[in-house]
């Protein structure tokens, strides 16, 4: 049974997928409850920024330190350099990710800085990813910085 945090972040990355974006997905989860949810805008809002996580950040508003310092955020892929600078600079202490297979992002730079990172490898958010960059790879490339070889 898939984690009612992450499937919520799974179902963020759906709806980015049927909107024409990227799916992936990502809550920020404070006591037990959402407080934000995103998925990956860049395509919908014509943004160079609006990944997953930040999404999430944006949407759950300005918080105070000490909320971001005891909330978990739960992404469906492991987070870029850009959003794990977001996760660093608001002191968030823990980050749940889906799957790092299909793509692993700043992870080290999390444990070494004191972010505790759980990786579940979730089936779902494997195939969502491997079925997407199948499809989509010049739009993938330009998610995460990557010159495009067509």
């Amino acid at each position: 049974m898939t984690d009612p945090f992450l499937q919520a972040a799974i179902d963020e990355a759906l709806q980015g997928r049927a909107e024409g974006g990227i799916p992936i997905g990502a809550v920020l989860v404070h006591d037990g409850k959402i407080i934000g949810r995103g998925h990956n805008r860049r395509v919908q809002m014509g943004s160079a920024i609006r990944h997953g996580e930040t999404d999430a950040l944006e949407r759950a508003g300005r918080q105070p330190a000490s909320v971001y310092q005891s909330s978990v955020m739960y992404t469906t892929l492991s987070p870029c350099a850009m959003c794990t600078g977001a996760i660093l600079l608001y002191g968030i202490p823990k980050v749940v990710i889906g799957e790092n297979r299909t793509f692993l992002g700043e992870e080290a730079l999390l444990k070494e800085r004191g972010v505790e990172v759980e990786v579940l490898n979730d089936p779902t958010c494997v195939a969502m990813m491997t079925d997407f960059i199948a499809a989509e790879p010049s739009l993938w490339n330009e998610d995460i910085g990557e010159v495009d070889d067509e």
